[in-house]
């Protein structure tokens, strides 16, 4: 080729691309104008991208998706209004349509972060949707087939109509392409139910159609494929879709020549081309005009088929179709040969060979048009995942730089403060046991007092030469000092325990004081006097205070009420009596010539502040003084709060 003739074909070129992109700009700048009549900036931007992929999803009009596309950016560049999520994945559905794969995965990617952000559902599902066919495309069938089942999960939780059924849609193509005819087939009738659930006819039509057209031949059954294409036929009237009326005649035809069922197969495409002619279906009409041929060679009508394949080959060339025009070709020449007429067998199996290399070259560009697609995608998978190893191995570096200055640090300081905690420890080790050791001592000063009086009460028995009375009060007494003996050697014991100890107390006091009282012990149920431990000889010492200094001295008939009560971290005991009152009890103590000061209630209070040290409580005894209406004092209230040790 000359230079001459290169430079005319490179003007020429630029010459029809120039008037090509005038052409749209043209028709954007049309658009445009048409944008402002009656609309919103807003309104007239979520028009075009409604158009735009209107015509991206169905017609496939590449020239009219742009323009819309272009007067909907242009509105928003004039407007000031930032680009919505759904014109990005406009964007990315127009480059899948002009086959650039880099630019469609990088619109997609942009339309699903804004629509996350917003929390749109029904764009993040049309969005999964992209992704899934754009898989597809770049040849990622596993992630194709992820995508699509999160965009089915999310639209039915949402209830987002055709997405479902065009998921399923868009699966049943996949599964066609790997060669898995179950799982297409089972895509397909999920696809029905689902148009049937949202009363989406187009989908059921695509559904019904593709089901019955696959049990044709591929997995073939006769009474499914009829059976599935006569609904597809029904439905397709109902709409008064010419298109799909032909193309499931021309199925349940083929379907029937299959069979050898002639005469059905005949009337079938002579009804399919009563919707084809009409509606110029050149490629429909081909294809009837094409099986009319094949079933009249068939039977032996070589006039017919001639004929017919002639009417066959005159439609697919108003339209190149070179499927039809290959195998009708091909069908001629079988024909012919059977006729042994080689002459014309060879001559319509050039025309066969013509087509079919065209057929297969046009297969093979887009063959390497996929190709060149899928290697794209595949380089820019490996280049983002080797800039990933990169990014994490910076991280690690950084990281591990971060961790190691930090753990210096916590070593350091770790250092710095085990010396001063173990300083703490020995330190608080060493006061428990001084508080231990002082708690054992005041055991030991108060069992003696408490023994001392008891013999005391014996001895008084003695001198009274009352035997029985003696007799019974050192049955109780050997009693009561096993048991103090047994609780003296713990620090803290069971509740139930300690007020055995107190019952027997009391119950000696009784006899030693010829009943000049009673006495009720009441508990919470809420107490659990076998788990709920409590100090040694804690209660004992404010009864004994209460018995001698209250009731002895009254003239009365003397009461002792003890109540135990659950509070949140202790047991509230409270001793109540009927006597003197503290007052009186003080006078009367003071005019006595033995002034004796009550060891037992001080060692009690001595003991409760070691157990308020070592466990950091704040617990005390609360005295009472009762009175009557007159103001006269009948009796005396002590509340000690008991702590519950473990």
């Amino acid at each position: 080729m000359s230079y001459k003739k290169i430079g005319i074909s490179l003007f020429l070129f630029i010459f029809v691309s120039s008037l090509s992109l005038f052409s749209t700009n043209i028709l954007s700048i049309k658009l445009w104008k048409k944008s402002n009549k009656g609309l919103t900036d807003t309104s007239a931007v979520n028009a075009h991208i409604t158009k735009a992929l209107e015509y991206a999803y169905h017609s496939k009009k590449i020239d009219l998706v742009k323009a819309h596309i272009d007067t909907a950016e242009s509105i928003c560049m004039e407007r000031n209004i930032e680009f919505p999520t759904k014109l990005h994945l406009a964007r990315a559905e127009y480059f899948i349509l002009t086959s650039d794969s880099r630019n469609a995965l990088q619109e997609g990617t942009l339309a699903m972060n804004k629509a996350k952000a917003s929390n749109d559902k029904e764009m993040i599902a049309n969005t999964l949707n992209f992704f899934g066919r754009y898989s597809i495309m770049t040849g990622f069938y596993f992630e194709s087939i992820d995508h699509f089942h999160s965009c089915i999960d999310l639209a039915k939780k949402n209830k987002i109509k055709i997405l479902v059924p065009w998921s399923y849609y868009s699966l049943s193509g996949l599964y066609s392409k790997i060669g898995d005819i179950k799982e297409m087939q089972n895509s397909l009738y999920k696809l029905i139910e689902s148009a049937t659930i949202d009363k989406d006819t187009v989908f059921m039509l695509i559904g019904y159609f593709q089901l019955g057209t696959s049990y044709t031949e591929r997995n073939r059954d006769y009474k499914k494929a009829d059976s599935l294409l006569k609904i597809c036929f029904d439905l397709a009237q109902i709409r008064s879709d010419s298109n799909y009326t032909a193309l499931s005649l021309n199925n349940l035809g083929w379907n029937n020549y299959l069979e050898k069922r002639y005469n059905d197969g005949i009337e079938y495409y002579k009804n399919s081309l009563k919707y084809s002619l009409p509606a110029n279906s050149h490629r429909n009409a081909a294809n009837s005009y094409g099986n009319l041929g094949t079933i009249f060679r068939d039977m032996g009508e070589t006039e017919k088929a001639l004929m017919n394949y002639q009417k066959s080959i005159d439609h697919a060339k108003e339209i190149n179709d070179l499927y039809n025009l290959q195998w009708v070709y091909s069908d001629m020449s079988e024909l012919f040969l059977r006729k042994r007429d080689t002459s014309n067998a060879f001559k319509t199996f050039v025309m066969f060979k013509k087509f079919s290399d065209e057929q297969i070259k046009k297969s093979s560009t887009q063959g390497l048009t996929d190709a060149r697609i899928r290697y794209e995608a595949d380089t820019r998978n490996k280049e983002l995942e080797l800039l990933s190893l990169r990014l994490r191995n910076h991280k690690i570096v950084i990281y591990g730089s971060i961790g190691l200055f930090l753990l210096s640090l916590a070593i350091f300081i770790l250092i710095l403060s085990r010396a001063s905690i173990n300083n703490k420890r020995r330190i608080s080790e060493m006061n428990h046991k001084i508080a231990e050791v002082t708690q054992a001592n005041l055991r030991q000063q108060m069992n003696p007092h408490f023994i001392f009086n008891t013999l005391n009460s014996i001895q008084y028995y003695m001198y009274q030469h009352d035997k029985l009375a003696t007799n019974n009060y050192l049955t109780k007494f050997s009693s009561l000092m096993r048991k103090v003996l047994e609780n003296s050697r713990h620090t803290s014991v069971p509740l139930n325990d300690e007020l055995d100890a107190l019952k027997l107390y009391l119950d000696l006091e009784i006899i030693r004081f010829k009943e000049k009282f009673t006495y009720e012990i009441t508990i919470d149920e809420e107490i659990d006097t076998l788990l709920y431990k409590v100090p040694t000889m804690l209660i004992q010492p404010y009864v004994e205070n209460s018995i001698c200094h209250g009731l002895v001295p009254s003239e009365n008939k003397g009461y002792i009420k003890i109540d135990l009560k659950l509070k949140d971290d202790y047991i509230s005991c409270t001793i109540e009596d009927n006597g003197i009152g503290r007052e009186a009890a003080m006078i009367k103590k003071n005019k006595s010539e033995n002034n004796h000061n009550s060891l037992g209630t001080q060692i009690v209070a001595s003991r409760l502040d070691l157990v308020n040290a070592l466990y950091g409580t704040t617990l005390k005894t609360i005295y009472t003084d009762l009175k009557n209406k007159e103001g006269e004092p009948e009796g005396t209230r002590v509340e000690i709060q008991i702590p519950i040790l473990s």
